[in-house]
């Protein structure tokens, strides 16, 4: 049996590294930074917003009066399509290289609605979410070797327009982080016979401690590792690789869990949660990659409120992650929030 209530140390399988967890550091007084607070409520539309219907963006380019979904190519792309200029590689020594990266940036507007985040949209719009969610990855699939889709809610993670909108970048490398999953689960595979979190999935789901959400095909848990405070893993309960290979059942069932976990998280601290998310399945390069399963990752940074962050400072950007919050308890915060959006019960 773990000892929970005093410092230790806990491993994460996917990455290969480790988080202590100190939870005797949970009631020190906070004198530190606070955020300024995001309850106020957006308008469904804003004509300075460059992301809106019908805005004029940076180049001159006018936005449709798109309906649902919306994806155009980054303006501003962090990544180019080969051909673009983009450097040969350099080698100065073992010690300074460079090798040129190719692929393409877009935005996807999730709805026209400026102010409808992902758990404000209706299960129509939510499912649709998804579809485009799956339709990029197999589009981009076709050229690319890995294709990101994330989203980076909240000023607090960087996002530059409060528009509700995610990101696919697609590249011909294997990113480190997309890398180093790749390998361990491989390592895996090939020691149990079995994917990683295929059985990470079955555990969770009998243990029950640490999930915050779960219907037939899904489940959201704080994992054992987590290492951000609220944290989140949501995995499929049932064999998949990539999001295109997706049913419409599962499809549905996943928009589901999706807008009932970021409601929790809103419900929380009554607040528009702020959090980094993307989604990990096989890299696109004809390879069976038994040893993979499809997942999403939720980065929160709230602490203790909806102006009190976590900060990975210090120890953890010199020795290793660090939390006082146990997983156990942070899940157990998570489920015992309602369902229903706290804006929707106010607007009752």
């Amino acid at each position: 049996m773990m000892t929970l209530e005093r410092p230790h140390r806990r491993f994460n399988p996917l990455s290969g590294r480790h988080v202590l967890v100190s939870p005797q550091r949970g009631s020190r007084p906070w004198l530190g930074a606070r955020e300024p607070s995001t309850n106020s409520r957006l308008p469904a539309h804003d004509p300075a917003c460059a992301l809106c219907p019908r805005a004029i963006r940076a180049d001159g380019s006018v936005n449709p009066d798109y309906a649902g979904p919306w994806v155009f190519d980054n303006d501003f792309p962090a990544i180019e399509p080969s051909g673009a200029g983009v450097s040969p590689a350099v080698s100065d020594g073992d010690l300074f290289t460079e090798h040129p990266a190719h692929g393409l940036a877009r935005v996807i507007c999730f709805s026209p609605d400026h102010a409808a985040t992902l758990p404000l949209l209706s299960p129509k719009g939510m499912r649709a979410v998804v579809d485009t969610w799956c339709a990029q990855s197999a589009a981009l699939g076709e050229r690319y070797r890995w294709v990101q889709v994330f989203e980076n809610k909240g000023a607090m993670m960087g996002c530059s327009n409060p528009h509700p909108h995610g990101q696919i970048w697609a590249s011909e490398h294997l990113p480190d982080e997309a890398a180093t999953e790749d390998a361990r689960q491989r390592a895996w595979f090939d020691r149990h016979g079995r994917a990683m979190l295929e059985v990470v999935a079955e555990e969770e789901a009998a243990r029950e401690e640490r999930v915050v959400a779960i219907n037939r095909d899904w489940l959201a848990v704080v994992p054992f590792w987590a290492a951000w405070p609220f944290e989140t893993l949501l995995l499929p309960r049932f064999k998949v690789r990539r999001l295109p290979d997706l049913t419409a059942d599962q499809r549905d069932t996943l928009g589901q869990l999706v807008s009932n976990l970021t409601t929790r998280y809103d419900n929380l601290f009554r607040t528009s949660f702020p959090y980094s998310m993307g989604w990990h399945g096989a890299p696109y390069d004809g390879e069976a990659h038994d040893h993979w399963t499809l997942h999403a990752h939720f980065y929160p940074p709230l602490l203790r409120s909806a102006s009190v962050r976590k900060f990975m400072v210090g120890y953890e950007m010199m020795a290793e992650a660090q939390r006082d919050l146990t997983p156990e308890s942070a899940a157990g915060q998570l489920r015992d929030t309602r369902a229903i959006h706290y804006l929707h019960e106010q607007s009752r």
